[in-house]
């Protein structure tokens, strides 16, 4: 059997500021499509899964940090 080199393993890279926000913005676009979604008629009103995760974050932002985070494609 062959073993791995610690030189084969793939190297992790960290993401620089503007990755993080464009993240950010991304997550932010997925839960707002998915929370504001329209009630599937005849189906149960509260069937919307989303992150309560994220539903927590984004209530503790300040209106003017989740204004930005929510507009971010329109710069």
């Amino acid at each position: 059997m062959d073993r791995m080199d610690d030189t084969d393993k793939p190297t992790r890279r960290k993401l620089n500021a503007d990755q993080k926000r464009a993240l950010k913005a991304a997550t932010v676009d997925l839960f707002l499509r998915q929370y504001g979604r329209k009630a599937q008629r005849g189906v149960e009103p509260n069937d919307r899964r989303y992150s309560r995760e994220v539903e927590k974050a984004l209530k503790q932002l300040k209106p003017e940090a989740l204004d930005v985070l929510m507009r971010n494609d329109e710069e």
